[in-house]
């Protein structure tokens, strides 16, 4: 069957009767237009429609699980979820199944991705088999994929992902130039350095997927509703109860939201609002007509660099790609349908893919282009897909912004979504994706307007295991020290929309630090910098800015506060006033879902610090479990003070002079002194580094006049700004680990050193049990401490995380994060380590001799193998103490890099 739709190739403007626009056309692409207004579009659906309850239009008065959108993303998660034993699920479509992004999908599916995204995909891709194998034709082919790289840091990361996805047992290989041609013949190849061939990637009917799909959750009992509209998601206290649809109201128990671009406003109506920052932007390719010497198992070829990605297609070719610069669309509001529809091509915006694509295949200079598809597809702010429970609402699931990998990412996507459902609590991979990473400005509509164009192309930028930072829809938080950073040199990050200086370099222009450049895989460019940094801290005195840090009072009017946090806390925390305690919040399964510090500050008050990102995501894990009666109040005061570290064997001569006080401040203890000329200033004796200092948490209206009088007076005593990327290093090098890469909800503190700050001795806390079940039957994975030998860190490649861990020649794990000790005077990384039995490779116990003992091992950077040595325990560094102006530490020379 065949439905009527808008053709894309109807351009107003050169249909309008203005001279030369068909000529115009022709000359662009090189084709000729067919300037048909509607054309038909193929519908493959399944079986007879007649009789099947699969488009009833009915709405039950009551289910346990509403599904609102039948696309593939939707039709996915029906589908594990009826998998999974839930057989009361309802799906409502607003139009047709399959009618919004889905359909229009260019069907490619790859398993080239790193870390979490590539698991998703990965077992997209096994599903898509399996349903074909099964007798479904839903136009699965295994036709592999070349992945080129133009330039030097693109080939490294080609190689450094190829080996991260070998020991995921991807078949991928990496090639140069001669290979990428006998494998693709089309492509041109002189001005590659070379690629990746991975052979398992393949291609579908993206249509086909999601009525396939829709059919087999509705033939074990998943009930579909077209032609029906959610008008509003219904809550009562917090909690999903149901829908008021265009068909009448459905009440459910859990209420799952993939509507694609729609869902934003679903979100936004919702009592309470909940934030859901997605929007709408072009997603174009084009299809030329049949090609006789192309083949159905021509290889995919994705040119990163170009920006596009080409595939065969009905005996023609398919072309499109991610521009650097995406134009977002319906900035007001959606449409309220967009049913087999698509936008007018838009030739202009086109035009730089265009040429890129017939750059690296010369065979579309000549190729008639028969139709440019032109669709809105949904992006997210930071290029990353949204799913999970939402904090606003219990019970509320959401699964968008698959930012132009609908087809691709469904299949995984709907899978851990409905196991998250299942579960109550999310997989550990998925951290990266959870919608509680956000806060309200994500949900600006000019805030996402602007970062879409940005985000857009960050699908196809080079991939760095640091952080990626954004140019667009900047200097949103600042602290109150941005200015002054900002004139001492500041490079800046940006974390939860916060703007966090990373280095420090005066000689950089203004106008290129508001983010560093772009990221290479060897020494970085700021190495010099980050070294002049460190060494304040570990001989003078480095001054950071830590006020991102998230902060939270927690209190009662009683006791009830200290029972709270016991039940949440696995390290005792009733502590005397002023005390300070470092301790994980831990699931059932005896995971992180916090790390923090809690500094008691009267007997029913506490004031916790958490790391930057969990400011929305602990703050909804915590008010889950506060008491019913209301007898603790959780208040987030983020923005309430700001965070200045002292650091360095000259602090307290420092801090003595400005608050003329007694600072001998054992470690974890905490005081309220004068800092200057102001009161009330919390000082802690202990701070993030591993370095001698102090935290000093500021009421922000007071922080400028201390941080003045901090750097005034520390001149004598050699103060210097200090940055997060010397943090980052200091941390790494004492074998710290942080919140994001060493620690989430599936590590537990005896797998990274941590079990002294565990009270099993406490009569209970959350994930209790789980934890001493670990302690009696032993750990199967250990964070290690690993020092590069034979690495010349000017001429080699560095680590920087995700990188293959080999004991005595066999796989056993991958890296976290990496830095260069300075003191260490070498390149050193965490990373976890398994053990597996050699025959079934079921995993073994982790002990103290296996790491150690008659143990050789390496590391992989980007193919090639760097001896390591292992520890358990921190490195022996030698500590600068503070005993006035004497030091009893002797630097070494600066290190010769």
């Amino acid at each position: 069957m065949f439905l009527l739709c808008q053709a894309s190739c109807r351009i107003s403007s050169l249909h309008s009767g203005s001279s030369g626009g068909h000529s115009q056309v022709h000359r662009i692409f090189s084709h000729t237009f067919k300037p048909n207004r509607l054309v038909k579009v193929p519908v493959c659906f399944y079986g007879n429609r007649e009789g099947s309850n699969l488009w009833n239009h009915a709405v039950p008065q009551q289910t346990q699980v509403l599904i609102c959108g039948a696309g593939v993303v939707g039709n996915s998660v029906a589908y594990h979820l009826v998998k999974n034993g839930w057989t009361d699920v309802v799906v409502l479509e607003q139009g047709r199944i399959g009618c919004g992004v889905s359909w229009r999908a260019c069907g490619i599916v790859g398993h080239f991705h790193s870390s979490a995204v590539g698991a998703l995909t990965q077992y997209s891709a096994k599903l898509y088999k399996e349903i074909q194998n099964q007798g479904y034709d839903i136009g699965w082919k295994t036709c592999g994929a070349v992945n080129v790289a133009r330039t030097k840091n693109r080939f490294i990361s080609l190689q450094r992902l190829a080996a991260e996805e070998r020991v995921e047992k991807v078949d991928c290989q990496v090639v140069g130039p001669s290979e990428l041609k006998s494998l693709h013949p089309l492509i041109r190849t002189d001005d590659l350095m070379g690629g990746v061939w991975v052979a398992t990637d393949g291609i579908v009917n993206p249509l086909a997927v999601c009525t396939t799909l829709a059919r087999l959750a509705q033939s074990q009992g998943a009930q579909y509703i077209e032609n029906c509209q959610v008008h509003k998601i219904l809550t009562e206290n917090g909690r999903v109860v149901g829908a008021k649809t265009s068909n009448g109201p459905i009440k459910c128990e859990v209420f799952v939201l993939a509507a694609g671009m729609w869902s934003r406003e679903l979100a936004n109506i919702c009592v309470p609002r909940v934030r859901l920052p997605v929007h709408p932007a072009e997603h174009q390719y084009a299809i030329t007509e049949v090609k006789p010497v192309l083949t159905e198992s021509l290889p995919i070829v994705r040119d990163y660099d170009g920006h596009i990605y080409c595939r065969e297609h009905q005996g023609g070719l398919l072309f499109g790609g991610f521009e650097k610069e995406g134009k977002p669309l319906f900035h007001k509001s959606v449409p309220p349908k967009f049913e087999f529809q698509k936008l007018p091509a838009d030739v202009v915006h086109f035009q730089p893919l265009c040429d890129q694509a017939k750059c690296r295949l010369p065979i579309l200079e000549t190729a008639h282009i028969k139709e440019i598809v032109n669709g809105p597809d949904t992006f997210t702010p930071d290029g990353k897909f949204i799913l999970g429970e939402t904090p606003e609402v219990d019970g509320l699931y959401v699964a968008v912004g698959m930012n132009g990998n609908t087809v691709q990412a469904a299949g995984g996507v709907g899978r851990a979504l409905a196991d998250w459902i299942t579960n109550a609590e999310p997989e550990a991979q998925l951290l990266p994706f959870d919608v509680r990473r956000f806060i309200d400005l994500h949900n600006n509509q000019k805030f996402l307007r602007e970062r879409m164009r940005e985000a857009v192309g960050l699908h196809y930028a080079i991939a760095h295991p640091l952080p990626t930072e954004f140019h667009s829809a900047r200097k949103l938080r600042c602290s109150p020290f941005y200015t002054l950073q900002e004139a001492a040199g500041a490079v800046f990050g940006e974390r939860m929309g916060f703007e966090r200086a990373l280095y420090f370099d005066p000689e950089k222009p203004k106008e290129e630090r508001l983010c560093p450049p772009e990221l290479t895989f060897g020494k970085p460019a700021w190495f010099d910098n980050v070294r002049e940094e460190y060494l304040a801290c570990r001989e003078r005195v480095g001054l950071i800015d830590m006020s991102s840090f998230s902060k939270f009072h927690i209190k009662s009017a009683g006791t009830e506060v200290v029972d709270f946090l016991q039940l949440l806390c696995s390290n005792d925390i009733d502590i005397p006033v002023g005390s300070v305690t470092q301790t994980g919040m831990q699931n059932e399964r005896g995971g992180y879902e916090n790390d923090c510090l809690l500094i008691r500050r009267t007997e029913n008050c506490y004031f916790m610090v958490s790391p930057t990102a969990q400011e929305t995501r602990i703050s909804q894990w915590m008010q889950k479990h506060l008491p019913s009666d209301g007898s603790v109040a959780l208040s987030d005061v983020t923005s309430m003070y700001t965070v200045l570290n002292v650091v360095g064997p000259k602090s307290k001569e420092l801090m003595t002079e400005l608050t003329q006080a007694d600072m001998n401040m054992p470690a974890f203890t905490s005081q309220t002194l004068h800092v200057g000329h102001i009161s009330g200033v919390l000082v802690m004796g202990f701070n993030n580094t591993g370095e001698p200092g102090y935290s000093l948490y500021i009421p922000s209206e007071y922080a400028l006049h201390v941080y003045n009088r901090l750097v005034t007076v520390g001149r004598d005593f050699g103060i210097k700004d200090v940055g997060y990327y010397t943090l980052r290093f200091l941390r790494i090098e004492k074998f710290i680990p942080f919140w994001g890469e060493e620690l989430d909800s599936n590590t537990t503190p005896f797998e990274v050193n941590r079990g002294f700050k565990v009270k099993l001795q406490k009569e209970y806390f959350l994930g209790k049990f789980a934890l001493q079940h670990q302690v009696e039957k032993g750990l199967f994975r250990r964070l290690v401490h690993f020092q590069l030998d034979n690495h010349n860190p000017d001429t080699h490649l560095w680590p920087w995380g995700r990188e293959p861990i080999y004991r005595n020649g066999k796989y056993v794990g991958m890296t976290t994060s990496s830095g260069y000790g300075f003191t260490l005077e070498r390149v050193v990384c965490l990373g976890f380590v398994h053990c597996f039995d050699e025959k079934s490779q079921e995993p073994q116990v982790v002990t103290n001799e296996y790491i150690s003992k008659d143990a050789r091992y390496e590391i992989e950077i980007a193919g090639k193998m760097f001896p390591a040595r292992a520890s358990l325990h921190p490195p022996k560094i030698p500590v600068v103490t503070m005993t006035g102006t004497n030091i009893r530490y002797v630097p070494k020379a600066r290190a010769k890099v």
